[in-house]
Order: structure tokens, then sequence, then C-alpha cells
């Protein structure tokens, strides 16, 4: 309760007894759709006698009868709406109002709640004790029975619904049976699978002379020039080469020392 303030009991104080009413949903709308503080209706109070019970009802302002529907229907709302009166019984129950930011707000009786001092804490206000509760129900009339038409045929409306279109929707977006990258695996994957293993000492000849050439490959420029599955080829190339896992020449295959012979180290041999 810190964070809301303190609560204005002007209410209770002054014995201020009001009713609770319960109304239909669509009248509520209705009353929502008022403009500025304007009066929604008229409530009409007729005692009978001494000992009889009042009878009320509750007249609806004629501008706020329009309802409209699905697909620009509209329907008037029934204006009569007698009360049904209720005994609050053992109950105690209260009415509370809350403003944001302090912001004052005018009673029935013509008092104020709050300070009206601008931003602050939401003020609460005991607006009275209710002391009749009631039910407020439209009169059935044609007009009754065309809005309940009316919210009968927006309720079976479905949410979604299927259309057939003219021709098809194209853009960039529309699916496919498969992605680029999906086909070009499934090819790589057929052409290794198409490759049959030569004999190892075959293999070794080929790569000897490609290292010949250059000191350092990558394995897709070998698995090229062998033509041959790139599992099998790198079997191979463990036996007699090395890996570069960093430096200049990372990701690339070269040949053990013991393997090397290329042409400048020939021409080192005959010069001495």
């Amino acid at each position: 309760m810190s964070e809301k303030g303190e609560v204005d009991l002007t209410g209770a104080k002054q014995n201020t007894g009001v009713w609770l009413v319960k109304v239909p949903k669509y009248l509520s709308q209705q009353w929502a759709k008022a403009t500025g503080r304007g009066d929604v209706g008229k409530l009409r109070i007729v005692k009978k006698g001494n000992q009889g019970k009042p009878e009320v009802s509750f007249t609806l302002n004629e501008e706020l009868t329009v309802i409209e529907g699905l697909e620009g229907k509209t329907v008037s709302a029934p204006r009569e709406h007698p009360f049904t009166m209720q005994m609050v019984g053992g109950q105690t129950l209260a009415v509370f109002t809350e403003n944001s930011s302090g912001q004052s707000e005018e009673r029935s009786d013509g008092s104020s709640s709050g300070s009206g001092a601008g931003a602050g804490p939401d003020k609460i206000a005991l607006e009275g004790l209710v002391v009749q509760r009631a039910e407020c129900r439209p009169a059935v009339n044609e007009n009754y029975m065309k809005l309940k038409r009316l919210k009968i045929e927006d309720s079976a409306k479905p949410l979604r619904l299927s259309q057939q279109l003219d021709k098809a929707v194209t853009n960039n977006y529309r699916p496919v049976a498969n992605h680029a990258n999906n086909l070009e695996y499934e090819k790589r994957k057929k052409e290794e699978g198409k490759r049959a293993r030569a004999e190892k000492q075959q293999v070794l000849d080929m790569l000897f002379s490609a290292f010949e050439k250059h000191q350092f490959y990558n394995i897709r420029d070998l698995v090229e020039i062998t033509k041959q599955p790139v599992n099998y080829l790198k079997e191979i190339l463990r036996d007699i080469g090395n890996y570069n896992v960093k430096g200049t020449h990372k990701n690339t295959w070269e040949l053990k020392p013991e393997y090397r012979h290329y042409q400048g180290e020939e021409k080192t041999e005959d010069d001495s």
C-alpha cells in the first residue's frame, strides 16, 4: 500500500451509499463511445406506495444505440433496460477509485478526490459502501432480437478464411525443392563415389611428381591432381607428408624431410 499512497476515506466518513449494477457487455461498450463527460442515458426510479419495491429502469441515449458488426452490418441496441433488484445480504462491499499521478477527480456529489498537484503516487479513494445490488437487463423487443442475431453471426464467423487465387503468388521467398548448397554437396559426394581407388604406389608416384613442382599443396588441389577420394588420399599423405596447422603455409601439405627431393637440392649437391 505504500507504493499506492494513502487511501482517501472521505466516502466512508460521509456514509456514501452506492449501487453495484451488472450490465450487458454491449451496453458497457456503448458507454465507452460517449464523447467527453456527456450523459449515456437516464435512470428512472419509480416507487409505488410505501411498502412496494421501487421500479428502476435505464434508458440509453439514442446516439449510442448504433452497434456495428462484421461486414458493415449495423443494428439498433435496445434503449429500455429494466433493473432486477437484489439484496446485498451479509456481504460488505465497497467501491474504490484510483487516479494515476495524483490527478484529481470529481465525485458524483461534487466533491473532489486527489490533490491535483500533478505527478505523484497513485491516489486510491473509497467512494462508498454498496447498499444495493441490481442487474440491468435489456427489454426483449425487435431491436434486442436483431442484436442477438448479429452477435451470433459474428461469433460464428471464422477468424481465418480460405481464398482462391487467380494466379500464383511469386516472390523471392518461395519454397524450393532443394537448396544450392545441398545440391553442390550431393554432386561432390557423387563425384567422390565414382572415383576408384588406384594402387597406392601409383598414387605415391603422382604425389611425388606433384611435390617436385611445388613444395606446398592444399588437399583440394591434390584431390584434383590424383583423382582419388579424400579419405584415401589423406591416409597416404600421413605416411609421406606433414600437415601445416599454422604459419605462412597454414592448412597445406608438404613432404616429410626424408622424402623431399627438389630440383634446387639436386643442383646444390652437384655443385658440391
